[in-house]
């Protein structure tokens, strides 16, 4: 009896090598921009005028649009496209980045890192989505987002690296200008290598009451982690904004349960439970160091790949 001969290897042509590296490399831009700027930090206060206590938001305001608006670009790639919406989270990226290099005053530095911010929250849940959904279920899956998880484990010490070279080199502001420079070359591999696609489902369906809980929820805890440092984990305002994040995140779990609304952010009744069903491999590495290091974008790629897990 003939068998079905096996399935190539995406993983192992060369197209898929450069896909898995593009990817990579998007994942790499996201994780650095977060300590890149900390050896600047000194230069940046000292040309800027910097007070100590407005300093912090040069890491932490990349950090707080960054971690608020996860969820929210992962559901965004699951309405518009995930090529189209990491285009323009690059693209918001690199633009960013070079008005944050042209800053003269803190408030230009601070409102350039939030929009780096943003964008990265675009970029990093619509690169994962396409790397699950490029590489079959298996080894080549596997071996991807392994490797997708150690390169942002990487970035984050490399961020350090490059942060002391540019800023002892040609100045901090190339901190800044190095990212519109790598964002032309991520743009030229994504048009290049990453299909496009049509919208994948109606904005009607889009949970707008499920969008704002996550997001200000997220916004807000994030703001309490930031500020804490300077503030004190015991000050009235550290302590109202994390309870005011947990209203909000409570709010948004009791909204997305059944019966839930067309389009919810997360099916939370279905999503676990048929996630592993339909991925009993991905059990251990689900708990692995390497995906660990990037939980929040795995959340947001189940996000974007609901549809894909359920029944029809």
């Amino acid at each position: 009896m003939a068998t079905a001969a096996p399935i190539p290897s995406f993983l192992g042509t060369r197209r898929g090598k450069l896909t898995l590296a593009l990817l990579c490399a998007i994942a790499f831009l996201d994780f650095v921009d977060a300590s890149i700027v900390n050896i600047a930090l000194p230069s940046i206060r000292r040309d800027l005028h910097f007070s100590v206590q407005s300093l912090v938001w040069v890491v932490g305001a990349y950090l707080l649009t960054y971690g608020g608006f996860m969820l929210l670009g992962g559901r965004a790639a699951d309405l518009l496209g995930r090529r189209r919406v990491l285009v323009a989270g690059t693209v918001l990226l690199g633009v960013s980045s070079f008005i944050g290099g042209l800053a003269g005053t803190e408030g230009v530095l601070i409102g350039a890192r939030l929009l780096q911010g943003v964008g990265a929250a675009m970029m990093l849940p619509a690169a994962l989505s396409i790397l699950t959904t490029t590489f079959k279920e298996g080894k080549d899956r596997h071996t991807a987002i392994g490797v997708w998880g150690g390169v942002g484990g990487l970035a984050s010490a490399a961020g350090v690296l490059l942060g002391g070279v540019l800023t002892e080199g040609p100045g901090w502001r190339w901190v800044m200008f190095v990212n519109p420079l790598a964002a032309v070359l991520v743009l030229c591999g994504i048009f290049q290598l990453i299909s496009g696609e049509r919208r994948r489902a109606p904005l009607r369906n889009f949970d707008l009451v499920g969008a704002i809980l996550v997001t200000g929820g997220m916004l807000l805890l994030v703001y309490a982690l930031v500020t804490a440092s300077t503030i004190g984990w015991g000050n009235a305002r550290t302590i109202g904004a994390i309870a005011a994040a947990l209203a909000l995140l409570v709010g948004f779990v009791i909204n997305e349960l059944p019966p839930q609304p067309a389009g919810a952010a997360v099916d939370l009744s279905h999503q676990r439970a048929r996630f592993l069903q339909h991925h009993p491999a991905d059990r251990d590495r689900w708990l692995s160091r390497d995906v660990l290091l990037s939980h929040p974008p795995l959340a947001a790629e189940q996000v974007t790949n609901r549809r894909q897990h359920r029944a029809p």
